[in-house]
């Protein structure tokens, strides 16, 4: 299958599990079924890799999720909220905002020092928190040459 066939895939399975979390949340008021944690990441990784045609890596290695074509590392972060938490200083870095229709919101693509040296303080989890308001003013500032080409 193509690539682009790909996206159109992966954008529908998650619109799906949207749309099985709008019924759950319907048959059982009050309680929620937001997709979250490892499955955020795993989707936004996926998404973003297919996106910008980046090698996934195996998902315990350090500090990066994959590699470009041009061989530079990047760590990919995915959200459905305000922020995003990091633990480690990245060489590139692409985040997004994941939408209910499958689709996502790139709200930086570039370098990691520019996010780490922005972020807030070290926290007690051994994360620094930043917000998609400072990211996106952040990844107005980066020049094209810093960026991971989208396919």
């Amino acid at each position: 299958m193509s690539s682009s066939g790909n996206n159109v895939l992966i954008s529908e399975k998650i619109k799906r599990i949207y749309a099985i979390t709008a019924e759950l949340e319907a048959l059982y008021p009050g309680r929620h079924f937001t997709p979250d944690g490892h499955m955020v990441g795993s989707i936004g990784e996926v998404l973003v890799a297919e996106h910008y045609g980046l090698q996934l890596l195996t998902a315990s290695y350090e500090t990066h999720d994959a590699i470009a074509p041009d061989g530079r590392y990047v760590q990919i972060k995915a959200t459905q909220v305000n922020r995003i938490a990091i633990s480690s200083e990245p060489d590139y870095l692409i985040v997004i905002r994941l939408l209910p229709d499958g689709s996502f919101e790139e709200c930086y693509n570039g370098t990691g020092a520019e996010v780490w040296n922005a972020a807030g303080p070290m926290q007690k989890n051994g994360q620094r928190s930043i917000s998609l308001a400072k990211l996106i003013k952040l990844n107005r500032e980066q020049k094209d040459s810093d960026r991971i080409q989208r396919r």
